[in-house]
This record gives C-alpha cells, structure tokens and sequence, in this order.
C-alpha cells in the first residue's frame, strides 16, 4: 500500500484583531498551478488505490440503482397556456428531452396520458414537440448543465441557458420554435435562465430579463435583452451596489408585472415593472427596512387588483397580508393570516380565485388552500390543508404556472414512499394521483418503517430526528442495534424534510438505518430554529448533531462505532466541526463539497459568497467577537491529534460556491496534525457544487459514496434483502 500524498508546506502568517496564525497550504488555492493540481491528481489515485477493495460493490450498488429505476420514462404534463409540456428520460441516456402537445380540450384540465414504452425515436403522445434534447446538447462535454429554459408568452421562442464547466455561469441561446433555428443572440455569463416580458403590440415576445453577478460571483444586475440586438447593447434596468444583497428576476402568475428582488439574509426590498412594457422602469414597492423581509405576488383579493406580501414586520414566522398594487408601506398592509408562532408561512402562490400556503408547523410541512371571494373586507371564504397521512410526509406545492387554472397540483414523499404528483380539484375537492416514482424490482414501501425521534441537546431542547428502517433488521425483540447513517445540514433555514431516495435502499436492504437530524440552523422548526443555529447560536449546531449521535446511541438504535455521519456543502462545516468536537462518537466521515476553511474565506471580502454571508456567519474581518467565534468551531483551525473514525471528502474541481481548496487543505492538515487518521480526499476535475452531471454518471459517483459508507458500516459483504 503506498503512502498517502504529503501536500508541501509552505507557510503564510496573517493577524486580525491581535490573533496570529500560520497558514501552511494556502497554496493550493492557486488552481493555474500544475503542482495543485498534480497534488489533487495524486491525492485521486490514492484513493482509487485505498479503496479498489470496494470495486465489486460500488459496481453492485449502481446496478442495483439502474435495476430500481424505470430509465424510458416522462413526468406528469403540466399545462401552459395552449399545451402540455412534459419531460422524457431514455434507457441509455444521460439527459432526457423536454417535450410539448397541444391542449385539444381548453376546459379538461386532465393530463393526457403518454405512451410510457415509447422509444426515443417514437413521440409520447400525438403531436409531440421535442423542445429541447439535452442528451444533443451536450455531446462533446464532459458536463453539461441546463440552468433554465423558458417558452416565450407568444410560445414561440425557447430562451435556453447551459453552463459546459461546472462553474454556474450560464450561456443564452434563443430557439425559434417553428423553424428549429437559433437566433443570432448569445448571451454569456448569464446567471441561471431569463424572464420573458409579455408580448409587444404586434402579439410577438421581444424581450427578457436576466441576472449577471460581479466579480465576487454575486447576481448584483439585471438586464433587459431586446431580441435581435447584441449583448453589448443590453439595458441595465437594476443594479445593487451593496455586497450583502443577492438580486433575483421573475414574473407574477398573473403575467401582469415583472418582480426584481434585492435580499440580503435578514432585509428584502422588491421592484416592480409593467411585464408589457419593454421600456418599463423598476417601481419600489417599499424600501428596505432592517431586519424585515418581505415576498411580492400579485393577486385579485376581495374583487380588487393587490399584492400579496408575505413578510416578517410582525413577527418572526411571517404573516401573509395585502396592499394596493402601488408602492405600499408596511404600515398599510393588511392581514390575510396574522403572525402565529406555531406555524411558519415560507411561500404563497396567487390564482385567480384562491391563493396556496406553503407553511411549517411541528416540524411537518404542509400545504394550505385559502379560497377567495368579493368581498374586500373578509376575502377569504375557506382556509384548509391538503391533508396527507403518515407522521414524516414531506409535502408540497407543484408546478402551477397558469393563474386561471382550477386544479392545484401537489407533490408527497417520505424516507419510504416514493414522491407522487397529485392534483387537487379546487371545484370538487377530489385528489387524484396521477403518477409515483416507478421502483422496479417489486418495491413495497410497507417492508419499511419510519420513526420520528426526539434528541435532548445539551440545554434541553428537543431535536427532531426521522429515521426509517427495514422491518424486522431490529431482531425479534425489534431493539437490536443497526448501523445508521446520519445525514445532517443546519444552515440558510434550509430544511431537510424527509425524502426517498432509490440509492438509498442499497443500505436498507442490507439492514441499516438512515436518518436525518434536524438540527438548528434550518429551518425545519420554524425561523426561530433557524435563528437558534446561526452567527453566536452555531454551536447549537454542532450540539444537536452531536446529541442525535448519542440519543441513537443511548435508546439502542445503535453503538457509536456504527454511525456514519455525511455532510455536503454547509452540511459539510457540521462534519468537519463534529469531528473535531465528538469524534468518538462515530465511526466515519463523509463530507462532500465542505465548508472547512470557514474562517479564511470569511475573512476574504473577495471570494464568492463572503460579503453576502455575514448575515450567516458573521463578519470576522471587522468585529473581533466575530473572529473568536468562527475561530473556535473552523474545521481548518481545529484540526489536532485526535482519534478522529476514517474520513472521505470529496468536492469539485470548479465549483464556485465551496472552492475545492477548502477540503484539499483539510486534509493535508488533518494528514499532518493528526497522522492517525485515515483520511481520503476525492476530486471531480470535470464538475461543480453539485457534483457530476448526467445520471449514470451520478449513480456511480453515489454508488463510491456509499459503498465507502458500507464498508465503514459493516455491510460490504451483506447481501441485500429481496
């Protein structure tokens, strides 16, 4: 077996706020250096050697993801305007096409059904459009992204956005429709895809919106692109000077107004322009106040024409209220659903007769229905849930782009039952399914069993955890300990709800638990459980993973020995922060695209992210409290000769948002601090945040994950249950 590559030493000292520290492999952010990256091809071929013993069972583990999955499939239509448009996936392709049919009945709002055995030569229903192929589009490159794709309002013209690299700056190409010939405009370093504005007065689409970032890789302008025109001329409609604040373009359901939003991660500010107007000017709704955070749609409330406002002047778990469709201050807007402490408003989309709640409540998500009626005073006539059974459901609004549909379509998942596209009848109330997930292979979802657990953190706050488990893997006493793998994120009030996932079943079948902690920093509480895990709260964090380690522990569900916790991205700061705080408490490591050098790239100003995160982390550069405090929980910083369990990072070459060299020089640390551990560091030269693209590619590239996560587990050499 060889040694593991020894990155070289080469020593940077800085101070802030009177603390000095050295900094031996700042080096290797240099990514122009042949030597970075012959260090990261090195530190690949090490871990392809120490990990060659698991080729048979990552080769396993992606069959068995292939043999679940029903690779010649398509999504349930949704209806745009005059069609259907749907999506196509291939047995042997990585990408799949985006398909469209004409509506041939303008009042059933009933999906057709396509021919799923059809193959990629043969349309899936009469009509059929292929919109765009993706499997086309990237041919010749190693990744390929689709950032977005849009039909103009005329249904023309597809505006369409790829990124090549992986680094999330997009190119723009206009599609003709009709003649299946691009348009002379190409827009580059777009961020993501466009916003169409309404047609002109000849009937025709000619102009959208898009969003550009500066040189700290922050979305600070949007643009208005007139077609047939170079990039060049393009006219600056918004710019946001000041580094904290993110900028974000779309449009109302109604297609009445184009919507340019200015947030930071506690203070929002919208603006508002005329979507017929090709030489609109943006309108401020109402100006920035800190601390207030507020959400623009525009909806017909009580016979009048008004904007809802979804905001946090009120309270922290927001409350839903109306305003004249002018510049409104908050003063003046009125409640809809008043503030409530027990359940979290996240989201509201607005229709022509009723409005749909996106809200939190216990720590279950959950789907509202307020029906609208004429009168100004009282609007609403009905408010209920769509009411789904089972204790970890994960429920949510669907794709629902037309304003005058009469159906809502919803989407329901859990750790066992594969997600399902319902559609709910606003006129008789019936909820019909109209597809799940296909797993093939005989799945039952019953052979499984889900568990909401509840995890004393160390100052008495109860931490929800979701567990499931194969049936009967406990013994017969059903108490016996399993291996389990624990999943964790706590950051931005990014919840992390129970889901299926097919991969998943490799290591239920084989009798492990997977479970999710839900610790403070997300959001799955409500906002005060975001609040309690941020700036001077992060250390909750980090607790409440620890505990949900120990409660698995202390109820029996496990030993600590047999706990793999894994991480991505901020997720990944949780990994390699607990692993510096408990590493007795669990048996490996896995930390993907991880945030590890938090302290030197929240000093840096011009790295991507910084300045918009200090809302997040704090602002060590200026406030010395600030500083101690990442300073002590910085997995980079911490790194000691600990018994630290065996450790996998991984991360990507050009990813813009967690640079590699966040877990390269991780590692090289970890190797040279603590040179116990067992420590493998994995490099996709060719991806971005997300990892790889194209999903034969992505299944291998779990299949390495998880096989490392068996192994650790025990269950390499387990044959799954049938």
């Amino acid at each position: 077996m060889s040694v593991p590559p020894s990155a070289p030493r080469h020593p940077v000292t800085t101070t802030n706020h009177g603390h000095t520290r050295t900094d031996e492999y700042e080096w290797l952010r240099v990514k122009e250096d042949p030597a970075v990256i012959a260090h990261l091809e090195a530190e690949n071929a090490y871990t392809q050697e120490r990990t060659a013993h698991l080729a048979d069972l990552r080769g396993r583990i992606y069959d068995e993801i292939k043999a679940r999955t029903l690779e010649t499939d398509l999504s349930v239509p949704t209806r745009v305007r005059g069609f259907w448009y749907y999506g196509r996936s291939f047995e042997g392709r990585q990408y799949g096409a985006s398909c469209r049919v004409p509506v041939t009945d303008a009042d059933d709002w009933t999906p057709p059904q396509p021919a799923a055995d059809a193959t990629p030569d043969q349309p899936a229903l009469p009509g059929e459009e292929v919109l765009l192929d993706l499997d086309a589009l990237a041919e010749g490159h190693e990744f390929f992204s689709l950032g977005g794709s849009s039909v103009s309002p005329d249904d023309r013209l597809l505006a369409y956005a790829v990124d090549v690299v992986g680094d999330e700056r997009y190119t723009v190409r206009v599609l003709d429709l009709a003649t299946r010939e691009l348009h002379e405009d190409v827009l580059t370093d777009v961020l993501g895809g466009v916003t169409w504005g309404a047609e002109s007065d000849t009937g025709r689409a000619d102009h959208f919106y898009y969003t550009t970032v500066d040189e700290a890789w922050r979305p600070d302008k949007v643009w208005r692109h007139r077609l047939g025109t170079a990039q060049a001329d393009d006219e600056l409609v918004f710019h946001e000077p000041d580094g904290r604040y993110f900028v974000g373009v779309g449009r109302t359901r109604s297609r009445r107004y184009v919507m340019i939003a200015a947030s930071s991660k506690t203070t929002s500010e919208f603006h508002v322009l005329d979507a017929a107007d090709p030489q609109a000017r943006p309108v401020c709704f109402a100006t920035r106040t800190d601390g207030v955070e507020y959400s623009l749609e525009h909806a017909v409330v009580g016979g009048e024409d008004r904007f809802l406002v979804l905001h946090n002047a009120t309270g922290p778990e927001f409350e839903l209220g109306h305003a004249p469709a002018v510049p409104t201050a908050p003063a003046d807007w009125r409640p809809l659903l008043p503030h409530d402490l027990a359940v979290r408003l996240e989201d509201v989309d607005a229709f022509a007769g009723h409005l749909v709640v996106q809200q939190r409540s216990g720590g279950s998500s959950q789907v509202r229905i307020l029906d609208l009626g004429d009168d100004p005073e009282n609007p609403v006539t009905d408010d209920r849930l769509v009411e789904f059974p089972g204790e970890l459901a994960t429920v949510g609004a669907g794709s629902n782009p037309a304003f005058e549909q009469p159906i809502i379509r919803v989407g329901m998942t859990s750790l066992a039952r594969p997600s399902a596209v319902y559609d709910h009848d606003l006129r008789t109330g019936e909820l019909v399914l109209r597809k799940q997930a296909p797993v093939l292979g005989g799945y039952d979802p019953d052979a499984y069993e889900e568990h909401r657990l509840w995890a004393p953190s160390v100052d008495g706050v109860e931490v929800p955890i979701s567990l499931v488990v194969r049936k009967g893997v406990r013994g017969e006493s059903g108490t016996g300990p399993v291996p389990v793998h624990l999943y964790g994120y706590g950051a931005y009030e990014a919840s992390i709800d129970p889901y299926f996932a097919v991969a998943r079943l490799s290591l239920l079948d084989r009798g492990g638990a997977f479970a999710i902690a839900h610790v403070r920093g997300g959001g799955e509480m409500g906002r005060h459980w975001y609040d309690d895990g941020k700036l001077e709260h992060k250390q909750h964090t980090f607790d409440d993973f620890i505990a949900a380690a120990r409660h698995l522990v202390a109820t029996g569900w496990t030993t600590p020995e047999r706990i793999v916790a894994e991480g991505a991205s901020a997720g990944g700061l949780l990994i390699g922060a607990v692993a510096n705080q408990a590493p007795e408490a669990f048996g490996g490591f896995v930390a993907g695209v991880p945030f590890v050098d938090t302290l030197t790239t929240m000093l840096d100003a011009t790295l991507p992210l910084t300045v918009p995160e200090y809302d997040e982390w704090g602002n060590p550069s200026d406030d010395p409290v600030a500083y101690e405090r990442i300073a002590g929980y910085a997995p980079y910083e911490n790194v000691a000769d600990l018994p630290y369990p065996p450790i996998l990072a991984e991360t990507s070459l050009n990813d813009t948002r967690v640079l590699y060299v966040e877990p390269a020089k991780w590692v090289a640390r970890l190797r040279e601090r603590a040179p116990r551990a067992d420590v493998l560091l994995r490099t996709e030269m060719a991806a971005g945040h997300g990892g790889v693209s194209g999903r034969y590619r992505a299944w291998e590239d779990r299949a390495f994950s998880l096989a490392w996560i068996l192994d650790r587990l025990g269950l390499a050499e387990e044959e799954p249950a049938s």
